[in-house]
């Protein structure tokens, strides 16, 4: 017997498990047939089904070619699946099974439920790219009598779960039924009733001892409903997902710890305004290469991202628009502690969660009102990973395309304040004109949005290279405290400091901002360099230089590193590479225009440069 396979990849196997190379528009219709109550349909039926933007004609002869090929194969394998006349085709359904089979069996309710799960993990026809609309809108209708099965044997086997296993067999599915349909209150109430019966590893003592969570504690979800009363915030809720810890060595607590991310992804559950992916979902996401990619894909705003380690588990809210670490902290969990700690430390992460997702809620809706703005903007992000001149100017471009699709886009105002700024930099040629123009973008990004951490970090990074060193702490340190794990305002803060002559305080707050954003931009290095030069820990400074993927911005820096340290032939080798770059380059003139605020700070640079050759 054969075997037909619809949810994930659409295929045909024998009866050794090998696959047939059946055609693909063959497969759409013998699963098509398998759907109709006869399994049997005109050949004029078909043809309209699988050709439907085609002519009449035309349809009846790519169907009379496609059972030529299915005749073929047939013959190859001696096992006939259609019954073709000259008007009708029929499925020999006693000829093949499918995995749709499972969805009427007749097995026990929870083995059912597990058995239909597994298949909408796979999604039905998920291969298939529908080339009609009419066969889009079969497969549309047949997930959703899919879903309307899996709906009715998830509260079948409610009344059946006993252990562990039975709970997270029906949390699964209902977490999978509420992501596809968020306004199904009769199976978020039955999760949140779940979220306070939950088991931890078997441990029924702990069931038994502690009261049941009913509720998310009211001040967070009190703030999500004030967005807008009694009904979600936008048509398109903001997509949650929380990633299950990675471990970091060997350590002890990973399976519990993993319960904990899917005992939060619950619990928040009971929350109207967002919507929460699947823990299945969120496993493929974490195994998958490109991360970014995949949640772009699944229009994810947020990311909870977990790392289990001997110091505890360690968690960061994301914002993925921008990619702001808007909320972190650590746990410290052993395998002992923990199964009495879930449940708090449970309520801690939803709380922090909704609070979060609360405040930033007026972004992301600015963000998604107008998707072309956006992209803009994200193609000048983007460009600005690399300081060079070229792409800095073409960041530009892109960050004044964002503002003509929408005029008032914050975000958008600090993009083009950081172009300046950065060409201020690489240019080293003491511009004031491009200083001036991040002021004013950086300001129109703050009058735009006064609590957005970006607009002030920008605001701050130009009145550091305008000289106004005391003004520039000030505004940094306001972002920081509207974003405090914001890593690049962290970063920004910390270059402040340099400047500030406090390389001390500014290398710790670079390692803290390092730290957030492990797989660092080089401006991150370029920064730690710099403060490590001031502390006169100049091999750690040539280290970080040696850390960055494109050293050009940091050769000055190097080159004078190496000369402090006496290493002249690296010394010269940095040096010219600077040279090349900047053949107009005048330590004096330079050293004019670059803010320090003490005097020591400019002399032991010029000593640097000098020794180096500039």
């Amino acid at each position: 017997m054969l075997y037909l396979q619809t949810f994930g990849d659409l295929r045909l196997t024998d009866a050794n498990g090998n696959a047939i190379r059946y055609p693909a528009k063959g497969l759409v219709m013998v699963a098509y047939l398998f759907s109709r109550k006869t399994h049997e349909l005109s050949r004029h039926e078909l043809s309209e089904f699988l050709w439907a933007d085609a002519e009449a004609e035309l349809s009846g002869l790519n169907l009379r070619k496609l059972i030529s090929r299915i005749r073929q194969i047939d013959d190859d394998t001696n096992e006939a699946l259609l019954q073709i006349t000259s008007g009708t085709i029929r499925l020999r359904t006693e000829a093949l099974a499918v995995d749709l089979q499972a969805l009427d069996s007749a097995m026990p309710p929870l083995a059912r439920l597990r058995a239909i799960s597994d298949l909408h993990q796979r999604d039905f026809m998920a291969s298939v790219k529908p080339s009609t609309r009419s066969i889009d809108n079969w497969i549309t209708g047949e997930r959703r009598n899919h879903r309307l099965k899996l709906r009715e044997v998830l509260f079948d086997a409610l009344p059946h779960a006993q252990s562990n296993d039975d709970l997270r067999a029906i949390s699964t599915a209902g977490l999978y039924l509420l992501e596809k349909d968020p306004g199904d209150e009769e199976i978020r109430e039955m999760l949140r009733r779940l979220s306070g019966t939950n088991l931890a590893d078997g441990d029924r003592r702990e069931k038994a001892s502690r009261p049941k969570i009913s509720a998310l504690p009211s001040s967070p979800q009190d703030a999500l409903v004030r967005i807008e009363p009694g009904k979600p915030s936008s048509s398109v809720l903001p997509r949650v997902v929380l990633l299950p810890p990675i471990p970091q060595g060997h350590v002890a607590g990973l399976v519990i710890a993993n319960a904990l991310i899917e005992d939060v992804t619950i619990e928040l559950c009971a929350l109207r305004n967002i919507s929460i992916v699947a823990p299945h979902t969120a496993e493929q996401i974490r195994r998958d290469s490109d991360k970014a990619q995949v949640v772009a894909r699944h229009s994810i705003s947020y990311l909870l991202e977990t790392r289990l380690s001997t110091e505890g588990l360690y968690a960061q809210l994301i914002y993925f628009p921008t990619d702001e670490v808007i909320w972190a902290t650590r746990f410290t969990m052993t395998s002992d502690a923990l199964p009495t700690q879930r449940r708090l430390i449970a309520q801690r992460l939803t709380f922090s969660l909704v609070q979060e997702l609360a405040k930033n809620e007026r972004a992301r809706l600015n963000i998604e009102a107008d998707p072309q703005a956006y992209h803009s903007y994200l193609v000048g992000a983007s460009l600005m990973g690399k300081l060079t001149l070229p792409h800095i100017r073409k960041a530009r471009h892109a960050f004044k395309e964002a503002l003509r699709y929408n005029p008032d886009f914050s975000p958008a105002f600090a993009g083009l304040a950081r172009t300046y700024t950065s060409e201020w930099l690489v240019t080293a040629q003491g511009n004031e004109e491009l200083l001036r123009l991040a002021e004013t973008n950086a300001g129109k990004a703050i009058e735009g949005d006064s609590i957005f951490a970006g607009g002030h970090r920008e605001l701050g990074v130009a009145k550091l290279y305008l000289g106004d060193v005391d003004h520039s702490v000030s505004a940094l340190s306001l972002a920081e405290e509207l974003s405090p794990h914001f890593a690049d305002v962290i970063y920004s803060h910390a270059d402040t400091l340099v400047h500030a002559s406090r390389p001390g305080d500014a290398l710790s707050k670079i390692k803290k901002a390092i730290s957030l954003n492990p797989i660092s931009p080089d401006a991150y290095l370029w920064c730690a360099a710099g403060a490590c030069y001031f502390l006169e820990q100049y091999q750690d400074a040539i280290d970080y230089v040696e850390a960055m993927k494109d050293k050009a911005p940091a050769h000055r820096i190097a080159a004078a590193s190496c000369a402090m340290i006496g290493d002249r032939r690296r010394a010269q080798f940095y040096r010219q590479r600077a040279e090349a770059l900047n053949p107009v380059f005048d330590v004096e003139k330079w050293l004019s225009v670059v803010p320090f605020k003490e005097q020591w700070q400019k002399d032991l640079y010029r000593e640097g440069l000098l020794k180096a050759g500039f």
